[in-house]
């Protein structure tokens, strides 16, 4: 077996694709990230966030959210959009949302008491607002009749909280 099978390396690095809708073509558009992961639009579809966790696996990686303009089938100006540390601590973003104000929800942990949750930024990047959950969140969605409830999916459990705003998107 070769060397590279042991490896939680991939052969290729990570990236972000566009899969085109008429065609079905396949088109490398960034490859910034060390490991991209959860995704989302602005609620005008002009911006594209990407949660990175590529420091599971790569020591030079940052735990932050990139942003992109969309610039039709194409991404630009690549650049941070907010820091995941917060008091000297720094976990993971991983699934991510955006509700109807702009403002990105970041389902967010390996840190522990204090970190794991969901954290809030406010368009222009800065925190806003925290959930505290006992546990790892990977993952969250809008939902709902008027997509006013947070559904939040941790390590072992769903949480449901009722938010003042409404999800940018359906999920």
């Amino acid at each position: 077996m070769p060397e590279a099978a042991n490896s939680p390396r991939p052969f290729i690095k990570e990236a972000i694709y566009r899969i085109d809708g008429q065609s079905g073509q396949v088109t490398k558009v960034a490859d910034e990230p060390f490991k991209p992961n959860g995704l989302c639009f602005s609620p005008d579809y002009r911006r594209l966030y990407v949660a990175d966790s590529g420091r599971t696996h790569y020591d030079q990686a940052k735990n932050i959210i990139w942003a992109y303009d969309v610039n039709g089938p194409r991404l630009s100006n690549p650049r941070t959009f907010c820091d995941m540390e917060l008091e000297g601590k720094s976990g993971f973003g991983d699934g991510i949302r955006c509700d109807e104000a702009g403002n990105l929800w970041v389902g967010a942990g390996w840190v522990g008491d204090g970190y794991d949750g969901v954290h809030v930024f406010a368009p222009d990047g800065q925190r806003i607002g925290q959930i505290r959950l006992p546990e790892i969140c990977a993952n969250l969605c809008f939902g709902g009749a008027r997509r006013n409830h947070l559904y939040m999916t941790a390590s072992q459990s769903l949480y449901m909280v009722p938010v003042e705003t409404r999800g940018a998107h359906f999920c």
